[in-house]
């Protein structure tokens, strides 16, 4: 669990989680349509501000996204051993080629994944999921059952990892908890299983007992907000994108997926 000291209180804290999702949608737009290094470089940079401002702490930032930091290298480092070829050769062994086209699209891949990964993980750190459901279906206007569903679910998640405790803890009284230790995880994975589908058959009758499932329009104990933070917010991520397009054509690198 992230401590609460690690919390988003920023400038972005209390936005509409849809604007913070489209923004990361508008922000991701390009690099997922391109791949050059330029526009994800650039993108990454524009994207430093908003990381700045979600108030996230450094600690904090650091622990959230601590797997990009692992995975963007390996990606990067898998991409230029095993990329397409093209250019000068530096490196040759087997299977494995390294060339100047290998290294711009592992430095391309490298930029891409920290450019969407690192502001998604900012602006969403301390969403709370029932404001999330909240804008879902009211301002992005999702299906209530749907929205409310899932939300149920997210909230159950965090229930499975006490499950798994207490079902290690009833496993080491019974004196059978440090013997055949791949059976004993197979065993406690099968017993997690059943736990869950029971909690969710539960959890889906009362809420079809509450009218969670009805198909008439509902109403809503909060209302999600939506005002001009949220469109600076959107427009943002929108100029992001645009800029990180510009300086990628103007410079001539640009490179669109869909076109290769």
């Amino acid at each position: 669990m992230i401590p609460v000291s690690t919390l988003a209180r920023g400038p972005l804290s209390g936005i509409n989680p849809v604007a913070k999702l489209g923004a990361a949608f508008l922000i991701a737009i390009p690099l997922i349509a391109t791949i050059d290094w330029v526009s994800a470089f650039t993108a990454l940079v524009l994207g430093i501000p908003l990381i700045a401002m979600s108030g996230l702490s450094w600690r904090g930032f650091w622990i959230r996204t601590l797997p990009v930091w692992i995975a963007a290298p390996l990606t990067a480092v898998s991409i230029a051993l095993y990329g397409e070829r093209g250019g000068a050769v530096h490196f040759h062994w087997g299977l494995m080629t390294v060339s100047d086209m290998s290294l711009e699209l592992a430095a391309a891949t490298f930029f891409r994944v920290l450019a969407i990964a690192l502001p998604g993980i900012a602006l969403f750190s301390g969403v709370d999921p029932t404001d999330l459901a909240d804008g879902l279906a009211q301002r992005a206007k999702l299906p209530a059952r749907f929205v409310l569903g899932a939300l149920g679910g997210l909230r159950m998640v965090g229930l499975l990892v006490d499950d798994w405790r207490e079902l290690e803890a009833a496993r080491r009284v019974r004196g059978v908890a440090d013997r055949g230790r791949i059976r004993r995880v197979i065993g406690m994975a099968f017993s997690l299983i059943v736990l869950a589908i029971r909690r969710g058959s539960h959890l889906a009758t009362a809420m079809e007992s509450r009218a969670f499932g009805a198909s008439e329009k509902r109403t809503w104990a909060r209302e999600s907000p939506w005002g001009a933070r949220e469109w600076i917010l959107m427009a943002a991520g929108l100029a992001i994108s645009v800029i990180a397009l510009t300086v990628t054509t103007a410079t001539g690198h640009l490179n669109v997926i869909l076109g290769r």
